[in-house]
């Protein structure tokens, strides 16, 4: 099923895939949504891709899981005592029973089944409280450093986008931020910021932005090699 939606501010054909698996094209105002269907039927390969990655996402965190953290992929582990799970340098507490570090989930005629716990909603949660304590004063800092004014900083649980910066100065900033390598999240931020100079993705954007961030290009290219592992 395809949910067509036009957007007076859309400038090209946009394709999401919900949670549902259902899609969603978005279709600039005076463009024609035929030409759009079109453009979804040569979208077969991503669709697909799209869609296992999101199977893969629905797939519990256990002892043994690897993820980002910044920049590098690290495996999570239960510690000795199992009253934490390590990830990178992060300890976090784990609040289960460590004698019985297993939840059941189903009952059987062969007895009872155990899996391992998600561990995945406990982690998120601690990721995403030590983003919020870094990456903002970050972003101020760079503010500072290239003059550029902003309002207030956020840090999200976004799905869809690194950051964005709105007329008002206002900067957010996925948590995610924090699985990338350091210079790829400096990137990010810098990148929103420019905005607040050129709020558009001119060719003067793009001066602004090398500007601050001479290795953008690099960034730019390690977040199409790597970017949708970490969304």
């Amino acid at each position: 099923m395809i949910k067509v939606v036009r957007h007076a501010r859309a400038r090209r054909y946009v394709l999401r895939l919900g949670p549902d698996g259902g899609l969603r094209l978005t279709v600039p105002r005076r463009a024609s949504v035929e030409a759009g269907l079109k453009f979804v039927a040569g979208q077969g390969q991503w669709i697909e891709r799209e869609r296992a990655r999101m199977a893969e996402r629905a797939q519990p965190w256990i002892d043994g899981t690897e993820i980002w953290w910044r920049g590098e992929r690290v495996t999570l582990r239960f510690s000795a005592g199992g009253r934490e799970i390590l990830c990178g340098d992060q300890a976090i507490p784990f609040t289960q029973s460590p004698s019985h570090p297993f939840t059941q989930s189903s009952e059987s005629s062969q007895g009872f089944l155990f899996a391992p716990p998600d561990l995945r909603p406990g982690v998120e949660a601690h990721l995403r409280t030590v983003a919020t304590r870094e990456l903002p004063p970050l972003c101020l800092e760079f503010a500072r450093a290239h003059n550029v004014t902003v309002t207030r900083v956020f840090v999200r649980n976004q799905r869809a986008r690194w950051g964005a910066c709105s007329f008002t100065g206002t900067i957010t900033l996925n948590w995610r931020l924090l699985q990338m390598p350091p210079w790829v999240r400096d990137y990010i931020i810098l990148h929103e910021l420019m905005h607040r100079r050129q709020p558009n993705h001119s060719v003067r954007y793009w001066r602004e932005v090398a500007s601050v961030c001479p290795a953008w290009r690099a960034a730019e290219a390690w977040i199409r090699a790597n970017g949708r592992t970490i969304l």
